[in-house]
């Protein structure tokens, strides 16, 4: 990874930081001195009022710590907005729940281009964590929308959407030793977060062989990874209410042979913070964003396990095409002045070329009571790899 130096705090980001290792070293001491690293990322994100979700940082856009899809390009909504008018016009109507907003980009973009299309105005509705992220929906969105604060349990058809919510699951780490299987955790030492090695539980062991068994072979000493416990509780609970309809995952990630190949040894947590990537987690602590890659397998699986069947799982880049990226894009283009087409383009072109979001990310669809053919799966579609 390459590592860059990173923006200094302000002197409020420092007190609440502060206030942040507080608060999770108090939970650490009272565990006797060891936390699981996913409870440590659970607090460092999540703690009401500190985490860096809860809390009051600027999160999106070149001001904040990391810039998504559909900041970049509105071709990246046009094209779900493509998706989701099929989806809707097949269940002869519904709604649409967006799952962690960011800045309501997506959503307006999205909702826009329906409009644009002719397509009924869905009830459009978001789960959203972050309270400084809300107030940002709220600015743009006004009665566009409706905002929950827990995910709905009434019936509903439509589509769920999420974008970039998965990978900021709190994931437990571990490492292979020499004596077996270790959790690797959070201790404290010097006034400062660190890195500490305890022999896995069992069911931690158990996960670890399993992941391993699917590898053909046992991880080599000093492989380290991660997964995620959580995915398959979240999952369920996120799309409980939706009867029929379809949940569209987009992240970065890959599927499980690929995740825990030996050439991924050191796993893919990472940490950003004002635009810059690198992998400390115990510095900025509730200021910075933590985050891992998605393992579609695991996400399918838990699809299953919640009787959703998978419709669907392909790249980005394969997923954008086959809904008219090219004819959006040149739409785009055609709107611009002259001298800010250019710009607009290069930023959109960052959503499928290979290098940049095209092949990182992927696109999984899971289905409840709807079998139809989807079109942004038409061009590739990768499900057999899982």
């Amino acid at each position: 990874m390459i590592e860059l130096p990173l923006a200094p705090l302000s002197e409020a980001e420092r007190r609440h930081e502060a206030r942040v290792v507080a608060a999770i070293a108090a939970e650490l001491e009272r565990a006797g001195g060891w936390l699981p690293f996913a409870r440590f990322m659970e607090l460092a994100l999540y703690a009401p009022g500190l985490g860096y979700y809860a809390g009051g940082a600027h999160k999106l856009g070149a001001g904040g710590d990391f810039v998504t899809a559909p900041e970049l390009s509105p071709v990246f909504a046009r094209c779900l907005a493509a998706q989701s008018a099929e989806v809707l016009a097949a269940l002869g109507g519904g709604e649409i729940l967006e799952l962690g907003a960011g800045s309501g980009a997506l959503a307006a973009e999205l909702l826009g281009a329906l409009h644009r299309a002719g397509a009924p105005r869905p009830r459009y509705r978001i789960l959203e964590p972050s309270p400084e992220l809300r107030a940002r929906q709220r600015e743009r969105l006004g009665t566009a929308a409706e905002w929950l604060e827990a995910p709905p349990r009434e019936p509903f058809d439509g589509l769920v959407l999420a974008n970039e919510v998965a990978d900021a699951l709190p994931v437990e780490r571990f490492r292979v030793g020499a004596a077996g299987v270790e959790s690797l955790g959070v201790g404290r030492e010097d006034g400062r977060f660190v890195w500490r090695a305890r022999p896995a539980p069992p069911a931690v062991a158990a996960e670890v062989a399993a992941l391993a068994a699917g590898q053909g072979a046992p991880f080599a000493a000093g492989f380290e990874s991660e997964y995620c416990p959580s995915l398959a509780p979240w999952l369920g609970a996120v799309t409980a209410g939706l009867r029929r309809g379809v949940a569209l995952l987009i992240d970065y990630g890959t599927e499980r042979r690929e995740y825990y190949a030996p050439a991924r040894a050191g796993g893919t947590l990472a940490c950003h913070h004002r635009q810059r990537r690198h992998d400390d987690p115990f510095i900025n602590v509730g200021l910075q964003d933590l985050t891992a890659w998605v393992d579609f397998t695991r996400l399918a699986e838990a699809g299953a396990a919640h009787g959703l069947e998978l419709a669907g799982y392909t790249s980005q880049a394969n997923f954008l095409l086959a809904l008219g990226f090219e004819r959006e894009l040149a739409a785009l283009r055609a709107a611009l002045p002259a001298d800010a087409a250019p710009f607009a383009v290069r930023a959109a072109a960052r959503l499928v070329l290979p290098q940049e979001m095209g092949e990182r990310f992927r696109v999984m669809a899971l289905a409840r009571g709807y079998d139809r053919p989807l079109g942004g799966f038409a061009l590739r579609d990768f499900s057999p790899a899982l």
